[in-house]
């Protein structure tokens, strides 16, 4: 649900950029068609296995690189052994518009070329620890858009899961950025909640995170 206020665009700490309402409830309802039909396959979404046991709570589906702890490769060996599908030209010109919308930059934003996303489903008992996204080779920005239930996004530092870290409520349609300096800040998603979102949006229930990056791989 659109807020009676208008959130102001905000730098949450230097090259972290919060948009508020970034997504139209259209774009809106197309990104979800879209991750529909890749949670289906050729890699279907799966609850991903960590390296030492256990398996992450939200559910994962990827386009372009298919993504594993802690590697990304172009077919999926822990799921089903196919090629994902690949990364759609649009899908990078959307990337292209966030950043532009994020950093006022058009120069840095037309060589933005991302190659893969990580389509994140959260239901209301998901959560993800703080982490750094630092299987990349390549040291371009991460556009995160948020679609469905309202989340706490988690912003901390460079050097350790623990404070200082900032508490970002981001709600279906924003747009989150992250390059720069904060290119490799730990961040997490320690609370969802359920019921927030505007059904218009195109998901009934729950929380959809598509995050695209550059790999920096080739092949």
């Amino acid at each position: 649900m659109s807020a009676l206020i208008p959130r102001p665009t905000t730098e949450i700490a230097p090259g972290a950029v919060h948009v508020p309402q970034w997504l139209t409830l259209q774009q809106q309802r197309e990104l979800v068609t879209a991750c529909r039909g890749w949670a289906t396959g050729p890699v279907p979404i799966r609850h991903t296995a960590l390296p030492r046991g256990g398996v992450m709570s939200v559910q994962t589906v990827c386009v372009g690189w298919h993504w594993q702890p802690y590697r990304y490769t172009r077919t999926a060996g822990d799921v089903n052994g196919r090629q994902v599908a690949p990364f759609p030209e649009w899908l990078v010109e959307l990337g292209r518009r966030a950043l532009t919308a994020a950093y006022a930059d058009a120069s840095a934003a037309a060589a933005y070329t991302p190659d893969t996303a990580l389509i994140n489903f959260y239901d209301g008992q998901a959560r993800m620890g703080m982490h750094q996204d630092k299987d990349e080779r390549s040291p371009a920005p991460v556009v995160s858009l948020s679609i469905g239930d309202t989340c706490v996004f988690r912003v901390g530092n460079t050097e350790t899961r623990t404070k200082p870290y900032t508490d970002v409520e981001l709600a279906s349609g924003d747009l989150f950025v992250f390059g720069g300096p904060s290119r490799y800040v730990f961040h997490g998603v320690p609370k969802v909640y359920e019921g927030t979102a505007d059904p218009a949006c195109g998901l009934a229930s729950g929380r959809l995170n598509i995050t695209m990056r550059v790999t920096g791989l080739t092949g």
